[in-house]
Protein backbone atom coordinates (compact mmCIF):
# COMPACT_ATOMS: atom_id res chain seq x y z
CA UNK A 1 0.00 0.00 0.00
CA UNK A 2 2.51 2.47 0.59
CA UNK A 3 3.84 2.23 -3.42
CA UNK A 4 0.49 2.60 -4.38
CA UNK A 5 -0.60 5.78 -1.91
CA UNK A 6 3.08 7.18 -3.86
CA UNK A 7 1.46 6.21 -7.27
CA UNK A 8 -1.93 7.62 -6.77
CA UNK A 9 -0.75 10.51 -4.87
CA UNK A 10 -2.63 9.84 -1.56
CA UNK A 11 -0.08 11.93 0.55
CA UNK A 12 -0.69 12.50 4.18
CA UNK A 13 -1.63 16.16 4.02
CA UNK A 14 -4.81 14.65 2.41
CA UNK A 15 -5.81 12.71 5.32
CA UNK A 16 -8.70 13.61 6.92
CA UNK A 17 -7.98 15.52 10.82
CA UNK A 18 -10.63 13.58 12.62
CA UNK A 19 -13.09 16.13 13.64
CA UNK A 20 -16.01 15.11 11.89
CA UNK A 21 -17.83 12.03 12.14
CA UNK A 22 -16.16 9.27 10.76
CA UNK A 23 -17.49 8.00 6.93
CA UNK A 24 -18.62 5.30 7.20
CA UNK A 25 -17.95 2.07 4.44
CA UNK A 26 -20.27 -0.72 4.24
CA UNK A 27 -18.04 -3.84 2.67
CA UNK A 28 -19.92 -6.70 0.81
CA UNK A 29 -17.31 -9.66 1.21
CA UNK A 30 -16.15 -12.32 3.05
CA UNK A 31 -16.44 -11.38 6.09
CA UNK A 32 -13.52 -9.22 8.16
CA UNK A 33 -11.31 -10.61 10.67
CA UNK A 34 -10.66 -8.81 14.00
CA UNK A 35 -7.11 -6.96 12.49
CA UNK A 36 -5.21 -4.90 14.47
CA UNK A 37 -5.44 -2.08 12.27
CA UNK A 38 -9.15 -2.06 12.29
CA UNK A 39 -9.67 -1.83 16.36
CA UNK A 40 -12.75 -0.01 17.70
CA UNK A 41 -13.79 1.23 13.91
CA UNK A 42 -16.06 -2.05 12.68
CA UNK A 43 -19.02 -1.28 14.25
CA UNK A 44 -21.65 -3.81 12.74
CA UNK A 45 -21.43 -7.29 10.83
CA UNK A 46 -23.76 -9.34 9.76
CA UNK A 47 -23.11 -12.76 8.39
CA UNK A 48 -25.65 -13.51 5.49
CA UNK A 49 -23.74 -16.86 4.49
CA UNK A 50 -23.77 -18.93 8.55
CA UNK A 51 -25.77 -16.55 10.96
CA UNK A 52 -22.51 -16.40 13.22
CA UNK A 53 -22.75 -13.63 15.42
CA UNK A 54 -18.63 -12.64 16.08
CA UNK A 55 -16.14 -10.83 13.34
CA UNK A 56 -14.71 -13.25 11.26
CA UNK A 57 -13.34 -14.44 7.48
CA UNK A 58 -12.79 -17.73 6.31
CA UNK A 59 -11.04 -16.73 3.14
CA UNK A 60 -9.06 -13.25 3.89
CA UNK A 61 -10.28 -11.61 1.12
CA UNK A 62 -12.26 -9.51 2.58
CA UNK A 63 -9.87 -8.18 5.30
CA UNK A 64 -7.39 -7.83 2.66
CA UNK A 65 -10.23 -5.13 0.75
CA UNK A 66 -10.96 -3.74 3.92
CA UNK A 67 -6.89 -3.19 4.76
CA UNK A 68 -6.43 -1.54 1.53
CA UNK A 69 -9.73 0.64 2.42
CA UNK A 70 -8.67 1.77 5.66
CA UNK A 71 -6.50 -0.11 7.57
CA UNK A 72 -4.72 2.52 9.70
CA UNK A 73 -1.03 0.50 9.46
CA UNK A 74 -0.46 0.40 13.02
CA UNK A 75 1.62 -3.11 12.38
CA UNK A 76 3.61 -1.74 9.83
CA UNK A 77 4.48 1.98 11.30
CA UNK A 78 2.14 3.42 9.37
CA UNK A 79 3.87 1.94 5.70
CA UNK A 80 0.81 -0.50 5.01
CA UNK A 81 -2.10 2.30 5.75
CA UNK A 82 -5.19 1.82 3.73
CA UNK A 83 -6.40 5.12 2.25
CA UNK A 84 -8.95 6.37 5.11
CA UNK A 85 -7.58 5.04 7.71
CA UNK A 86 -9.90 6.45 10.37
CA UNK A 87 -13.32 5.73 8.53
CA UNK A 88 -15.55 3.36 9.91
CA UNK A 89 -16.48 -0.20 8.59
CA UNK A 90 -19.92 -1.88 8.32
CA UNK A 91 -19.06 -5.66 6.86
CA UNK A 92 -21.46 -8.14 5.15
CA UNK A 93 -20.25 -11.31 4.82
CA UNK A 94 -22.19 -12.50 1.26
CA UNK A 95 -19.12 -14.94 0.14
CA UNK A 96 -17.84 -18.17 1.63
CA UNK A 97 -14.48 -19.35 2.16
CA UNK A 98 -13.92 -19.77 -1.31
CA UNK A 99 -15.13 -16.38 -2.80
CA UNK A 100 -18.39 -18.16 -3.69
CA UNK A 101 -21.66 -16.86 -3.44
CA UNK A 102 -25.35 -15.97 -4.63
CA UNK A 103 -27.59 -13.14 -5.93
CA UNK A 104 -29.80 -13.72 -2.82
CA UNK A 105 -27.22 -12.93 -0.60
CA UNK A 106 -25.81 -9.83 -2.35
CA UNK A 107 -29.47 -8.57 -2.74
CA UNK A 108 -30.02 -9.33 1.34
CA UNK A 109 -27.06 -7.38 1.72
CA UNK A 110 -27.71 -4.49 -0.30
CA UNK A 111 -30.95 -4.24 1.50
CA UNK A 112 -29.49 -4.18 4.76
CA UNK A 113 -27.09 -1.28 3.78
CA UNK A 114 -30.09 0.76 2.77
CA UNK A 115 -31.64 -0.29 6.35
CA UNK A 116 -28.97 1.05 8.23
CA UNK A 117 -27.47 3.66 6.37
CA UNK A 118 -28.53 6.46 8.11
CA UNK A 119 -27.53 4.93 11.55
CA UNK A 120 -24.34 4.20 10.46
CA UNK A 121 -23.54 7.24 8.04
CA UNK A 122 -22.50 5.02 5.38
CA UNK A 123 -21.90 7.13 1.92
CA UNK A 124 -19.80 4.15 0.12
CA UNK A 125 -20.42 0.69 -0.06
CA UNK A 126 -17.42 -1.31 -1.70
CA UNK A 127 -18.51 -4.73 -3.80
CA UNK A 128 -14.88 -6.63 -4.80
CA UNK A 129 -17.20 -9.29 -6.46
CA UNK A 130 -17.85 -9.75 -10.13
CA UNK A 131 -21.20 -10.98 -11.20
CA UNK A 132 -21.49 -12.75 -14.74
CA UNK A 133 -24.97 -13.31 -16.03
CA UNK A 134 -27.18 -15.28 -14.26
CA UNK A 135 -30.57 -16.86 -15.09
CA UNK A 136 -32.30 -15.27 -11.96
CA UNK A 137 -33.45 -12.74 -13.66
CA UNK A 138 -35.82 -11.66 -10.63
CA UNK A 139 -33.28 -11.16 -8.37
CA UNK A 140 -30.98 -9.27 -10.86
CA UNK A 141 -33.67 -6.60 -11.41
CA UNK A 142 -34.34 -6.59 -7.99
CA UNK A 143 -30.33 -6.01 -6.98
CA UNK A 144 -30.07 -3.27 -9.74
CA UNK A 145 -33.72 -1.71 -8.19
CA UNK A 146 -31.43 -1.35 -4.98
CA UNK A 147 -28.38 0.07 -6.80
CA UNK A 148 -30.48 2.46 -7.88
CA UNK A 149 -32.38 3.63 -4.81
CA UNK A 150 -28.70 3.49 -3.05
CA UNK A 151 -27.43 6.47 -6.12
CA UNK A 152 -30.59 8.19 -5.46
CA UNK A 153 -29.88 8.16 -1.46
CA UNK A 154 -26.27 9.71 -2.29
CA UNK A 155 -24.51 5.91 -1.45
CA UNK A 156 -21.91 5.39 -4.21
CA UNK A 157 -21.39 1.59 -4.83
CA UNK A 158 -18.41 0.80 -5.90
CA UNK A 159 -18.15 -2.46 -7.27
CA UNK A 160 -14.83 -4.50 -9.43
CA UNK A 161 -14.54 -4.90 -13.15
CA UNK A 162 -13.66 -8.39 -12.83
CA UNK A 163 -10.81 -10.46 -14.09
CA UNK A 164 -12.19 -12.40 -16.57
CA UNK A 165 -10.28 -10.10 -19.16
CA UNK A 166 -9.02 -8.99 -21.78
CA UNK A 167 -11.26 -9.87 -23.96
CA UNK A 168 -14.19 -7.49 -25.00
CA UNK A 169 -17.26 -6.82 -22.74
CA UNK A 170 -15.80 -8.85 -20.19
CA UNK A 171 -16.28 -6.15 -17.08
CA UNK A 172 -18.53 -7.28 -14.29
CA UNK A 173 -22.22 -7.39 -15.23
CA UNK A 174 -22.83 -5.52 -11.58
CA UNK A 175 -20.52 -2.78 -12.69
CA UNK A 176 -21.60 -1.94 -15.97
CA UNK A 177 -24.32 0.35 -15.59
CA UNK A 178 -24.06 4.41 -15.15
CA UNK A 179 -25.00 4.43 -11.59
CA UNK A 180 -22.03 2.47 -9.56
CA UNK A 181 -18.29 3.18 -10.27
CA UNK A 182 -17.01 -0.07 -11.62
CA UNK A 183 -12.26 -0.05 -11.23
CA UNK A 184 -10.39 -2.21 -13.12
CA UNK A 185 -7.06 -3.03 -12.28
CA UNK A 186 -3.57 -0.83 -13.71
CA UNK A 187 -0.30 -0.82 -12.34
CA UNK A 188 1.11 2.04 -14.87
CA UNK A 189 4.48 1.81 -15.33
CA UNK A 190 5.23 0.23 -12.26
CA UNK A 191 5.81 -3.05 -12.75
CA UNK A 192 8.07 -3.37 -16.64
CA UNK A 193 8.02 -6.70 -17.92
CA UNK A 194 6.67 -8.31 -15.00
CA UNK A 195 4.35 -11.65 -16.21
CA UNK A 196 0.99 -11.45 -15.02
CA UNK A 197 -0.29 -8.46 -13.58
CA UNK A 198 -3.70 -8.01 -13.07
CA UNK A 199 -3.99 -5.18 -15.89
CA UNK A 200 -3.88 -8.97 -18.40
CA UNK A 201 -6.89 -9.69 -16.94
CA UNK A 202 -8.72 -7.01 -15.71
CA UNK A 203 -12.47 -7.25 -16.83
CA UNK A 204 -12.75 -4.87 -20.28
CA UNK A 205 -15.59 -2.81 -21.61
CA UNK A 206 -17.46 -2.02 -23.64
CA UNK A 207 -20.70 -1.51 -21.77
CA UNK A 208 -24.15 -1.13 -23.61
CA UNK A 209 -25.09 1.69 -20.56
CA UNK A 210 -21.57 3.49 -20.65
CA UNK A 211 -19.45 5.66 -22.56
CA UNK A 212 -16.25 4.48 -21.38
CA UNK A 213 -16.22 1.37 -18.85
CA UNK A 214 -14.30 0.24 -16.41
CA UNK A 215 -14.86 3.71 -15.18
CA UNK A 216 -11.37 4.15 -14.56
CA UNK A 217 -8.56 1.69 -12.93
CA UNK A 218 -6.27 2.06 -10.04
CA UNK A 219 -3.32 -0.55 -9.15
CA UNK A 220 -4.31 -3.86 -8.12
CA UNK A 221 -0.86 -6.10 -8.60
CA UNK A 222 1.39 -7.38 -5.35
CA UNK A 223 -1.24 -5.12 -2.80
CA UNK A 224 0.18 -5.47 0.69
CA UNK A 225 -2.70 -5.23 2.94
CA UNK A 226 -4.17 -7.34 6.29
CA UNK A 227 -3.86 -10.60 6.43
CA UNK A 228 -6.55 -12.27 8.30
CA UNK A 229 -5.20 -14.89 9.60
CA UNK A 230 -2.86 -12.65 11.68
CA UNK A 231 -2.68 -13.48 15.93
CA UNK A 232 -1.09 -11.39 18.26
CA UNK A 233 1.42 -13.63 20.50
CA UNK A 234 0.85 -16.96 17.51
CA UNK A 235 3.69 -17.66 15.84
CA UNK A 236 2.34 -19.97 13.00
CA UNK A 237 0.33 -17.05 12.57
CA UNK A 238 2.80 -14.18 13.23
CA UNK A 239 2.51 -12.02 9.85
CA UNK A 240 -0.01 -9.57 9.91
CA UNK A 241 0.52 -8.37 6.27
CA UNK A 242 0.03 -10.20 2.74
CA UNK A 243 -0.22 -9.75 -0.78
CA UNK A 244 -2.61 -10.39 -2.98
CA UNK A 245 -3.83 -9.46 -6.65
CA UNK A 246 -6.74 -8.19 -8.84
CA UNK A 247 -9.10 -5.86 -9.32
CA UNK A 248 -10.94 -6.73 -5.70
CA UNK A 249 -7.44 -4.85 -4.48
CA UNK A 250 -7.88 -1.63 -6.88
CA UNK A 251 -11.29 -1.24 -6.14
CA UNK A 252 -11.22 -0.94 -2.28
CA UNK A 253 -8.09 2.11 -3.03
CA UNK A 254 -11.03 3.84 -4.96
CA UNK A 255 -13.61 3.42 -2.19
CA UNK A 256 -11.00 4.99 0.08
CA UNK A 257 -10.73 8.03 -2.11
CA UNK A 258 -14.32 8.67 -2.49
CA UNK A 259 -14.56 8.62 1.16
CA UNK A 260 -11.82 11.02 1.61
CA UNK A 261 -13.61 13.40 -1.04
CA UNK A 262 -16.83 13.13 1.27
CA UNK A 263 -15.04 13.20 4.44
CA UNK A 264 -13.63 16.78 3.06
CA UNK A 265 -16.51 18.21 1.40
CA UNK A 266 -19.47 16.26 3.75
CA UNK A 267 -22.90 16.02 1.32
CA UNK A 268 -22.15 15.39 -2.01
CA UNK A 269 -24.47 13.85 -4.43
CA UNK A 270 -23.42 10.41 -6.78
CA UNK A 271 -23.34 12.13 -9.91
CA UNK A 272 -20.96 15.19 -8.59
CA UNK A 273 -18.60 12.11 -6.81
CA UNK A 274 -18.94 10.77 -10.04
CA UNK A 275 -17.64 13.34 -12.24
CA UNK A 276 -15.46 14.79 -10.18
CA UNK A 277 -13.58 11.12 -9.88
CA UNK A 278 -13.66 10.75 -13.47
CA UNK A 279 -12.23 13.98 -14.66
CA UNK A 280 -9.53 14.38 -12.19
CA UNK A 281 -8.22 10.67 -13.25
CA UNK A 282 -5.09 10.98 -15.29
CA UNK A 283 -5.02 9.62 -18.79
CA UNK A 284 -2.84 6.58 -19.56
CA UNK A 285 -3.58 6.42 -23.01
CA UNK A 286 -4.60 3.09 -23.22
CA UNK A 287 -7.99 2.30 -25.21
CA UNK A 288 -11.23 3.69 -23.04
CA UNK A 289 -11.97 -0.36 -23.06
CA UNK A 290 -9.36 -0.74 -20.59
CA UNK A 291 -8.26 2.01 -18.89
CA UNK A 292 -11.83 4.02 -18.74
CA UNK A 293 -11.46 7.16 -17.87
CA UNK A 294 -7.67 6.83 -16.74
CA UNK A 295 -5.85 5.98 -12.96
CA UNK A 296 -7.33 7.12 -9.97
CA UNK A 297 -5.46 10.51 -8.87
CA UNK A 298 -6.22 11.49 -5.27
CA UNK A 299 -4.60 14.41 -4.89
CA UNK A 300 -7.00 15.91 -8.37
CA UNK A 301 -10.09 14.33 -7.06
CA UNK A 302 -9.90 16.48 -3.68
CA UNK A 303 -8.65 19.66 -5.07
CA UNK A 304 -10.38 20.08 -8.57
Amino acid sequence: MNRVRMQIECTDDLLPDGKNIPVGIAVLDTGIANHPDFRNRIIDFYDFIYGKKYLYDDSGHGTHVAGCIGGDGRMSGGKYRGIHPKCNFIVGKVLNANGEGNLEDMVSGLEWILQCAERYHIRVVNISVGVTDTKEKELLKKMFELIEEAWKRNILIVCAAGNTGPKPMSVSLLGAGKHIISVGCHDGDYFKNKEGTCELYSGRGPSPFAIKKPDLVAPGTDIVSCNAAYRTGNRRNSVPYVKKSGTSMSTPIVTGAVALLIQKYGKMECEEIKRRLVYSAIDLKEPWTKQGWGMLNVRRLLEI
